[in-house]
This record gives structure tokens, C-alpha cells and sequence, in this order.
């Protein structure tokens, strides 16, 4: 019995860093849309999430690091849903990409503020990094056409979202998928 008490208490260690560390890079994302990120500091986002500096420290020594964790989160929340969805498809269908855009639409305040603060570099690194660990082999003849497909991913969202989502995502998964090879 006492491994099982063991198990919960670790769990709920997990769950509340989890929580401690969105809660980190929400504040950061919120100071953003205000401040300049430059000008933000530890404190400031202490004070946001509710936290110490020296918790915030804690976790990362940065607030790059506090932002690409953040990524890492909703990425892995992403792979959660997308498991628990049997219709979601194979990753280049169009079921799949209007359901990439629907989920991470919930995050586009992530996606529009690390963009206009010029951390780019954040979100193609993190998308490539996912891509390439989960899907090469669906790009058998070379990574470069997975890095084409995730670059296009990733500016097509933004752009939507940075136009006010204009057209509906379905119209925006429909011409996704039909650029795509067969």
C-alpha cells in the first residue's frame, strides 16, 4: 500500500508544477501584450503567476526557457486530445490539420505575442522539433519536405489568426490539404 500513496503523491507533485509552470507562461504571455518583452522581468512575472522569483528560478533560469516550456505544454496537451479523438486522421489529412487549427486556436494569444515579439525562432523551432520526432516517417525522401510542411503550418496559422480568422477553419484545412502531395 505504501507504493500506491508513493504513486499519488508524486502524481500530484507533477500536477501542481505542471499547473505552476502554465501558470508561469501565462503570466508571461499576459505581460507581453503590455510590455515590451525586454523590459519584463522575473519579478514581474512572479508577481503575475502568484509565485516567488526564487519558484521561478526554481523552474527555469530564463523566460525564453519559461516560453518554450509553455509550447512544450500545449504541445503535449495537443498529442493528449489528439489521441482521445478517433477521427482526427493521419497528420497531412484534412480532418487532422482542422484539428490542429481548432486546438491550437485555444493558444493563439501564445502564438500571436511570441510573433509579434519577434521569438519566431521559438515557435518553428518547437514545431520542427515535434515534427521531426513524430513523423519522419511519413517524409521518407527527406526531412527538408517535412521542414517545408511544418514552416507552412505554422505561417498559415499565424497568418490566419493574425487577419482576425477570416475565413473558417474548415476553408483554411481544405486548402492546407490540398497543397499537400498525395
Amino acid at each position: 500500500m505504501k507504493f500506491l500513496t508513493e504513486h499519488i503523491t508524486t502524481q500530484n507533485k507533477t500536477r501542481r508544477s505542471r499547473f505552476t509552470r502554465m501558470c508561469i507562461g501565462e503570466a508571461v504571455i499576459e505581460l507581453m501584450k503590455t510590455a515590451e518583452y525586454e523590459n519584463i522581468k522575473i519579478s514581474d512575472i512572479a508577481r503575475r503567476s502568484g509565485i516567488s522569483r526564487m519558484t521561478f528560478y526554481h523552474y527555469y533560469d530564463s523566460k525564453l526557457a519559461a516560453l518554450t516550456d509553455y509550447l512544450d505544454e500545449i504541445i503535449l496537451l495537443y498529442l493528449k486530445e489528439s489521441r482521445k479523438n478517433p477521427d482526427v486522421g493521419r497528420f497531412q489529412e484534412y480532418s487532422h490539420i482542422l484539428f490542429s487549427l481548432n486546438f491550437f486556436d485555444q493558444y493563439a494569444d501564445y502564438f500571436l505575442v511570441m510573433a509579434q515579439a519577434g521569438l519566431y525562432s521559438v515557435l518553428i523551432n518547437g514545431i520542427n522539433e515535434f515534427m521531426t520526432s513524430r513523423f519522419t516517417s511519413g517524409f521518407k525522401s527527406s526531412l527538408y519536405g517535412l521542414y517545408y510542411y511544418a514552416g507552412a503550418l505554422l505561417n498559415t496559422f499565424l497568418k490566419w489568426e493574425e487577419g482576425g480568422k477570416q475565413e473558417p477553419a474548415e476553408r483554411i484545412a481544405e486548402i492546407i490539404s490540398r497543397s499537400l502531395p498525395a
